[in-house]
């Protein structure tokens, strides 16, 4: 997440349940089974030690959220609920981003081009979903 980084003011927090909405099931199968398990402790370890990289922060949170999930939030994965929500999440991004950057026109500066560019495409694939 590391793009992320520069040319954004979003809050990266946020792409924590917009992942754990559309990532495969096979993924989510593996963290919730127990090497996902396994590793999530250890990296939570490893951040408890302050071993743990920043740029590794946002994939423990996700493994974390996903291996803590009720049954009724991993249910509504794959449903049209679910690309409403992850659409709602994408557009408040968006507009977080939009807004910082001081318009559309700056956001696509030599510094935020990468960062826009991210943003439309996670805008853009729940919408695509949704029709």
């Amino acid at each position: 997440m590391l793009m992320f980084a520069k040319g954004t003011t979003i809050h990266k927090s946020l792409l924590v349940p917009l992942v754990a909405l559309q990532a495969p099931q096979d993924v989510i199968s593996w963290t919730k089974g127990d090497y996902g398990q396994w590793t999530a402790f250890l990296g939570l370890l490893l951040r408890l030690l302050s071993l743990l990289p920043g740029e590794l922060e946002l994939p423990l949170s996700t493994m974390l959220f996903v291996s803590i999930a009720p049954y009724q939030f991993m249910n509504l994965r794959g449903t049209q609920d679910s690309v409403i929500l992850s659409l709602a999440i994408a557009a408040y991004l968006a507009f977080q981003h939009f807004t910082g950057a001081g318009g559309v026109r700056k956001a696509f500066d030599r510094g935020a081009v990468v960062a826009t560019l991210c943003i439309i495409c996670i805008t853009l694939i729940p919408l695509l979903f949704l029709l």
